[in-house]
C-alpha cells in the first residue's frame, strides 16, 4: 500500500467505530462534520491521518477510523432491494469459481452488492454484465457501485432488460442468477454459457430449488448439480469462557450450481469408433438392408 493509501484523503469512505463497536460510515469532505451521540468530529481533522488512528470527538471520546471493507460497505449502503449477505457472497464467488479475467453474467442487479463482489473477483481484465428488469434498480445500483469504487468501471455493462425473454451475450464463462424463476432461463443459459462454464442460482425456498434442479436434470448439457446453504454463527470469547453468540445469521438462501457440458447423447454420437473413425449411427437410424 502506498503512503497516500495509508492516510485519509478528501473523498475517502471512512467507517468510524466507537468503544462499543457501533459503526458510522461517511465520505470525507472538508466542510462536513460527523455527528454522533458521543460528540462531533470534523472531517478536516481526519484528512491526512493514518488509517487505524483513534481520533477524539469534541467531548473527548475516541473513534477508531478505518476504510470500510467491502462486507462492511454492503451492510451499510443504501438499499433499493434485499441484498445478498456477505456470508453468501463469499460462498458464491467460490462455488461459481469467479476468477480474474472471467466474463460473468449476472441477473438481477438489485442494489449492486453482488455486482461489486463480482467486479473485484474478475479484476481489470474480466468483465461483468448485469441485467435487471427495473431501470430504477439499475440506476440505484450504479450509484452504490460509484460510491464505493469512485466511479462505474469500464469493464461493467449494466442493462435494463428481462432475461426471461432471452440473453444476448454468448461465450460466457459464468452465470450468476438472483431471480425468482431461474428454471425459465436454463434453456437460454445453455446457449450463452461456454462448455465447462458454471451456472449458479441463488434462491430462498426449497420449492424453487426443487423446480430448478428438475429443469437442470431435464435439459441436456448440465451435470454436477449441487445445492448448499451457508449458516454463520459467531462466538463470544472471554478470558475464562467461550460460548456461541445468542444471535446467528442462519438461512438466507440456497446456492445451486451446475456445469455446462456436452450432452451425453451427443458425446456418444461424436465418439470415435474403434480404428479412429466416427461412430456409426444408432440402429434406429441405420437404413434397412436391401432385400
Amino acid at each position: 500500500m502506498t503512503d497516500e493509501r495509508r492516510t485519509f484523503v478528501e473523498g475517502d469512505l471512512v467507517v468510524f467505530i466507537d468503544h462499543r463497536g457501533r459503526q458510522y460510515m461517511s465520505r470525507l469532505a472538508k466542510a462536513k462534520v460527523l455527528h454522533t451521540h458521543l460528540g462531533m468530529l470534523p472531517h478536516e481533522s481526519v484528512i491526512g491521518q493514518e488509517e487505524g488512528a483513534r481520533l477524539p470527538t469534541n467531548t473527548g471520546h475516541k473513534l477508531l477510523t478505518l476504510r470500510p471493507t467491502l462486507a462492511e460497505y454492503l451492510l451499510k449502503m443504501e438499499r433499493g432491494s434485499q441484498i445478498i449477505y456477505p456470508k453468501d457472497t463469499g460462498a458464491i464467488l467460490l462455488a461459481a469459481d469467479i476468477y480474474p479475467g472471467a466474463r460473468v453474467f449476472e441477473a438481477g442487479t438489485g442494489s449492486g452488492a453482488l455486482t461489486l463482489a463480482l467486479l473485484r473477483a474478475v479484476g481489470a481484465t474480466g468483465r461483468v454484465i448485469t441485467y435487471d428488469n427495473r431501470e430504477d434498480a439499475s440506476r440505484h445500483a450504479a450509484r452504490n457501485i460509484e460510491a464505493f469504487l469512485g466511479g462505474v468501471p469500464e469493464n461493467l455493462t449494466m442493462r435494463s432488460g428481462d432475461i426471461y425473454q432471452g440473453i444476448e451475450e454468448q461465450g460466457l464463462d459464468r452465470m450468476v442468477l438472483d431471480v425468482p424463476e431461474p428454471w425459465l432461463v436454463v434453456q437460454s443459459a445453455t446457449k450463452a454459457l461456454r462448455l465447462g462454464g458454471i451456472l449458479l442460482c441463488f434462491l430462498p425456498t426449497v420449492l424453487q430449488v426443487h423446480r430448478l434442479v428438475m429443469e437442470l436434470n431435464a435439459v441436456p448439457g448440465y451435470e454436477m448439480a449441487l445445492t448448499l446453504e451457508v449458516l454463520q454463527r459467531t462466538w463470544h470469547v472471554e478470558q475464562r469462557s467461550m460460548r456461541p453468540d445468542h444471535r446467528m445469521v442462519a438461512h438466507t438462501g440456497f446456492i445451486t450450481t451446475a456445469r455446462r457440458v456436452q450432452p451425453r447423447a451427443q458425446a456418444l454420437l461424436e465418439a470415435p469408433a474403434p480404428g479412429g473413425e466416427a461412430a456409426p449411427p444408432s440402429l434406429a437410424e441405420e437404413p434397412a438392408p436391401d432385400p
